[in-house]
């Protein structure tokens, strides 16, 4: 799946958990089922003021959220929020139908149609180390907060407040070995 491989490309983000990244780098791509976010039609609907550039960092924004739960799923590694942007095909991606216990960032779900190459990669965004303590408690206090509880939230929203940090695709290798 090359973004080269003609026609119109697509910005999307794939949400890892830090400790996934060497692996993907020792396979060429990224895991199975990885969950991946761009701008839907569900999501330019939900932002109806929103210009393009707007849209996408909903989009990555989503992802984030994704890595977050990655997280809190107990995926391992450093609390650190981890998402790769990645240009593939568009006519390799399409929204991934929507669950009734979805979270908010399904607006933005799309599956592709192949696995994504590590080469498709454009760039890194990740948590900076001093976000760790602040994603840590979020990714602990994720399901009270998926349950309405409001001290949760506010918990959660701490980690959403911090800023992605952004590397150049050709420094994930660093970027894999600062995260182990």
């Amino acid at each position: 799946m090359s973004p080269s491989s003609g026609g119109a490309s697509e910005r999307v983000y794939a949400a890892l958990s830090p400790q996934q990244l060497a692996a993907c780098l020792r396979e060429g791509h990224l895991p199975a089922g990885a969950p991946v976010h761009a701008v839907t039609p569900g999501l330019r609907e939900h932002y109806t003021e929103g210009d393009a550039e707007e849209l996408e960092l909903a989009a990555m924004l989503d992802a984030a959220d994704s890595s977050l739960r990655l997280l809190a799923g107990g995926a391992g590694g450093p609390a650190r929020r981890l998402v790769l942007a990645a240009d593939v095909p568009a006519a390799q991606v399409r929204p991934r139908p929507a669950g009734e216990d979805d979270p908010a960032e399904a607006l933005s779900r799309v599956e592709l149609a192949g696995p994504l190459p590590l080469s498709a990669v454009v760039s890194a965004h990740v948590d900076e180390a001093e976000a760790v303590p602040d994603v840590a408690a979020a990714a602990a206090a994720l399901a009270a907060a998926d349950a309405g509880d409001e001290d949760a939230s506010f918990t959660v929203d701490g980690a959403q407040g911090h800023d992605l940090l952004w590397y150049d695709a050709t420094e994930l290798e660093a970027l894999a070995t600062e995260l182990s």
